[in-house]
């Protein structure tokens, strides 16, 4: 038995439409958005009560999901500190290969995002970075050169 893909990434948010709009802004095509509630939820996250609103995006070639949701009931928990660095426990990141890292990286920045640290190259394959956008989340762009 294997793995047959990786279907999809959930990542909490408060502010569903901030963040759905900095998907887009990166290239993911919103698939759907609506309310998710009852028996089965609560079966398979193991939270009796659970209202969330959810948006599922995708990346162009339809092969990489992002899942964003957004808790009516119960309230969502914060993490410490808010904006945590790269080496905290945990998921960090998610990255996305890009066809022209300095055009997103303008882009974004100009809807609020921030470089966190520099745009570097590593060695003759890729230009990376990563980025900050709304609630502090952290993507990683990756431009293939050659």
């Amino acid at each position: 038995m294997a793995v047959q893909r990786m279907d999809n990434v959930l990542i909490v948010v408060e502010d569903l439409d901030a963040v759905v709009s900095f998907f887009v802004e990166i290239g993911l095509e919103l698939e759907g958005r609506g309310p998710v509630e009852g028996a089965w939820v609560d079966s398979v996250i193991g939270i009796e009560g659970a209202r969330q609103e959810v948006a599922m995006l995708r990346t162009p070639d339809g092969h990489g999901r992002v899942e964003l949701a957004s808790f009516h009931t119960p309230t969502a928990i914060r993490p410490e500190p808010a904006d945590a660095p790269a080496n905290t426990l945990g998921i960090r990141r998610v990255m996305f290969a890009v066809d022209d890292l300095d055009d997103t990286v303008a882009r974004l920045r100009a809807r609020g995002a921030d470089l966190v640290g520099a745009v570097a190259r590593y060695e003759d394959l890729y230009l990376l970075c990563y980025v900050r956008g709304p609630e502090g989340l952290i993507v990683g762009l990756a431009q293939e050169l050659g």
